[in-house]
């Protein structure tokens, strides 16, 4: 974030939205195993070019002067942060929308893979919509 206001634009912004994905012990999978860590994957030379690629699309909507798009590749443990997202632009109605759509392009179009290693087993997690809670939260 402070990156961000550091940007050539920043006397522009008004508004810097955050996402940081952290890594759960809930497994995706309905089990009373516990997630010990995840490994995450990618094909690294087409993820660098299609976090690129979304980046220079998100910051050309109305009112974004700037996004940031960091995704670990590695293994991370219950607690780790595995994607930060920031997004700065002149009003906070322009960032909420741009940084929801990140977070979910992300997973869509980059190639990056997760693996989840339970207490029980391991998996390949595939893209899958997001749970929801009993008030239909994701």
């Amino acid at each position: 974030m402070y990156e961000m206001r550091k940007h050539p634009e920043s006397n522009r912004a008004g508004a810097m939205a955050t996402f940081v994905g952290i890594v759960r012990e809930d497994p995706l999978e309905s089990s009373n195993s516990k997630v010990r860590y995840l490994e995450y994957e990618a094909f690294e030379e087409v993820a660098i070019q299609k976090l690129q690629e979304l980046r220079e699309d998100l910051t050309k909507r109305e009112g974004i002067v700037d996004v940031s798009i960091h995704h670990v590749v590695d293994r991370l443990r219950v607690g780790d942060e595995s994607l930060i997202i920031v997004v700065l632009g002149t009003r906070r109605r322009f960032v909420f929308p741009v940084l929801e759509e990140a977070v979910e392009r992300v997973k869509k179009e980059v190639p990056i893979w997760k693996k989840e290693f339970t207490s029980e087993n391991a998996y390949w997690v595939e893209n899958v919509p997001p749970r929801q809670d009993a008030e239909g939260r994701g």
